[in-house]
């Protein structure tokens, strides 16, 4: 079992990004061993959110309509107001996350999902968000198994290998290495 003291991210994978024009989409898949149901109850329960997202929300995001997101354990803690518009489960959520768009779309997989995420963001950041990411997807995964390990964000990702990461990114989408 992994703890959060034993918990160190696999090499950079499952991630490529796309650009149109000025705008750059990163793209994460990962697949999980469960029920779409549950990973959809993981991306819209705020109580859930806490456990392995990079914000938290006022409200439940499985409903349409405007909602908040407070970025975690950031040291301002900015508030996004946000709009959920398209939640459709448990299959498809789309809301912006500050000036980014975030598409979450779960496809069932055997007994489990594929979870694929589109998160649009600016070059300089793709790949900083990339690890970011990584690193929440790994704690979802732990947090689904019945083992959390608690969320790992902002400076406290710094201590799980995110650097590495980080860097393992900027070099596969080819994006000069930028850290916060």
């Amino acid at each position: 079992m992994i703890t959060r003291e034993s918990y160190a991210p696999g090499a950079a994978a499952g991630a490529k990004v796309k650009k149109e024009g000025e705008r750059w989409t990163l793209i994460l898949v990962r697949e999980l061993r469960h029920p779409p149901e549950n990973v959809w109850s993981a991306l819209t329960d705020p109580a859930e959110l806490r456990e392995w997202a990079p914000f938290d929300a006022d409200r439940n995001l499985g409903v349409v309509g405007p909602a908040r997101l407070t970025t975690a354990r950031s040291p301002a803690s900015p508030v996004s107001d946000t709009t959920v518009t398209r939640a459709e489960p448990p299959r498809l959520l789309e809301y912006n996350w500050g000036e980014n768009d975030m598409r979450w779309e779960l496809e069932p997989l055997g007994g489990g999902t594929r979870l694929t995420l589109w998160h649009n963001i600016g070059r300089k950041w793709v790949a900083m968000g990339a690890a970011g990411w990584h690193i929440c997807f790994d704690v979802l995964n732990q947090f689904l198994e019945g083992h959390p390990i608690g969320r790992i964000v902002a400076g406290d990702a710094m201590n799980f290998q995110w650097k590495r990461l980080n860097a393992e990114y900027s070099r596969q989408f080819d994006t000069e290495e930028t850290t916060p």
